[in-house]
């Protein structure tokens, strides 16, 4: 989004991850998390304008029961690592 006054954070329980909401429509295009003074992201490309979902290998995921340390290692291991931002 190049609006970015246009974007929230918000912050669920745990406060481990911002999720970037579009004002607009509702949609969250981008997650971050902070983790020992780095940001990591992970991006909803369901958000994407023509991909292919033949493309993508969707799989059920439940993170139901997953202790604070542990969701912050899977974040660690699985999403994007130093992240910036570009203004």
């Amino acid at each position: 989004m190049r609006d970015r006054e246009r974007v929230n954070a918000y912050a669920f329980g745990t406060r481990t991850a911002q999720f970037h909401i579009c004002a607009n429509c509702g949609i969250v295009p981008l997650v971050t998390s902070l983790i020992a003074d780095r940001l990591f992201a992970v991006v909803n490309v369901n958000t994407f304008d023509d991909v292919n979902a033949v493309r993508l290998n969707r799989i059920p995921a439940s993170f139901d029961g997953e202790s604070e340390g542990d969701r912050l290692k899977r974040r660690e291991r699985y999403w994007i690592s130093s992240v910036t931002y570009e203004k």
